[in-house]
Parts: C-alpha cells; sequence; structure tokens
C-alpha cells in the first residue's frame, strides 16, 4: 500500500490482498474471527464490483454497481474503525488499512458524482 496506483481497480485488489494479510493476524477468538470474516467479504466485494461496473452498457448500471463499491469500502472502514477503536490487530497496519478504506470510499463517490453530472 506504500506505491499508491492511480489504476482505481488495481488499488482495490491491493486492498483486498492487504486486508486477506491483516485478517491472517488478528486472534482467532470470537471477535476477530467476526471481524475478519466481516472485513474480508466487504473488501473483496468492493473490488469484485468494481469489476462488474465497467462492464456495464448504461450509467444507471454503473451508478449502482460503483454505489455497492461505495457501501462495501465504507462498510470495511467502520469494521476497521471498531478494530481501531478496541486496539485489535497490529496498529501501524490497521492505520494504514483504515486511511485507504477512506480514500478508496471517496473515489466511489466521487466516480458516481461525476458519471451523474454526464
Amino acid at each position: 500500500m506504500q506505491n499508491k496506483t492511480f489504476d482505481f481497480e488495481e488499488r482495490l485488489v491491493q486492498f483486498a490482498g492487504e486486508c486477506i494479510f491483516f485478517c491472517k493476524t488478528l486472534p482467532r477468538d470470537e471477535v476477530g474471527r467476526y471481524y475478519s470474516d466481516q472485513i474480508l467479504r466487504s473488501s473483496g466485494s468492493a473490488a469484485l464490483n468494481y469489476g462488474e461496473a465497467q462492464g456495464t452498457t448504461t450509467s444507471k448500471d454503473f451508478i449502482h454497481k460503483m454505489s455497492l463499491v461505495l457501501k462495501e469500502s465504507r462498510e470495511t472502514q467502520v469494521a476497521l474503525k471498531i478494530l481501531d477503536y478496541s486496539k485489535i490487530g497490529e496498529e501501524k497496519k490497521r492505520k494504514v488499512l483504515l486511511q485507504e478504506a477512506k480514500e478508496l470510499a471517496a473515489i466511489s463517490a466521487k466516480m458516481i458524482l461525476n458519471k451523474k453530472k454526464i
């Protein structure tokens, strides 16, 4: 995540991959498993929905798929915020992922707004 790319799909893929690495380090107790599962689902879903958005044929379909990317990015962000508040997981990695989740959500929201202007 150190070298930020301007390819949004690649950023989403890298983010989902980094979330996998992070989740592998979480405690294997009830809390760790719960948030690990949530982060894995939502971060991966954001990347997969963006892939689907690239194949849409109408602005309406694109906006719908990008809305899912935004929703999943925000879900990941909130799960990471909860772990941050609880101080669960490696702090430096948690904060980097949290910042990237915020940026991905902001980019998604901007893409939706730009498409609505067309």
